[in-house]
């Protein structure tokens, strides 16, 4: 990554967006991934050769939705 820190809060309605940038006018191709929400919305840009960052992101992105699953199930059952 390059150039900056930020945090949002995720939402239920939050939204993902991919668009691919095959052979731009200055010749270069990338993909962006967007995500946003009414507020907030972040790209995520990715030149060729940047995959294993974005499967990385991926494999991130599902053990902090395990992690949030298994909070409910406690708090779930916590408060049977």
């Amino acid at each position: 990554m390059k150039t900056i820190t930020t945090s949002a809060h995720l939402e239920p309605d939050t939204t993902t967006r991919v668009n691919v940038f095959n052979s731009t006018p200055d010749g270069d191709s990338f993909v962006s991934l967007r995500i946003g929400g009414e507020q907030v919305d972040i790209a995520l840009l990715a030149q060729p050769g940047t995959a294993g960052a974005l499967r990385a992101l991926a494999r991130a992105a599902e053990e902090a939705a395990s992690a949030l699953d298994q909070i409910t199930e406690t708090v779930s059952d916590g408060a049977a």
